[in-house]
């Protein structure tokens, strides 16, 4: 879409996105299993993501060189979920809103509201990256 300068169908303006394929939700739950992926699979579109407003990332593992330059240059950041604890991340979830692309199934965009969610910073604002710490 923004390829083609198209707009998206939702602000990226201090958003936070996180890179998770929900399950379906069960019973009485906004949402599903919803365990991090992994973040680099996204070090494509992540930079440009970054510099249109995303104030932050959530994910698993390290980024990509180009991905670091983009936290520092936008002031942003980038959170490590706990990987493989995908219905305990669930637990944290108090809403959950398809805001675009519901025909994708678990990978559409949804707009979640968290809370007393396990969070790590893996990269900072100013480029320290727990990845890189011995």
């Amino acid at each position: 879409m923004l390829d083609k300068g198209g707009k998206l169908p939702y602000s990226l303006q201090d958003a936070v996105i996180y890179y998770s394929g929900a399950t379906p939700a069960p019973e009485g739950m906004p949402i599903g299993s919803c365990g991090p992926t992994t973040s680099g699979r996204m070090d494509v579109y992540a930079p440009r993501f970054y510099d249109l407003g995303v104030a932050a990332t959530i994910g698993k593992g390290n980024r990509s060189k180009e991905v670091v330059e983009a936290i520092i240059r936008n002031q942003a950041v980038y959170f490590c979920a706990i990987g493989g604890a995908g219905a305990l991340a669930a637990q944290s979830v108090v809403s959950c809103e398809v805001v675009a692309f519901e025909d994708l199934g678990c990978e559409a965009v949804k707009m979640l509201e968290f809370r007393d969610f396990p969070l790590i910073v893996g990269i900072d604002c100013r480029g320290g990256n727990l990845f890189e710490m011995r």
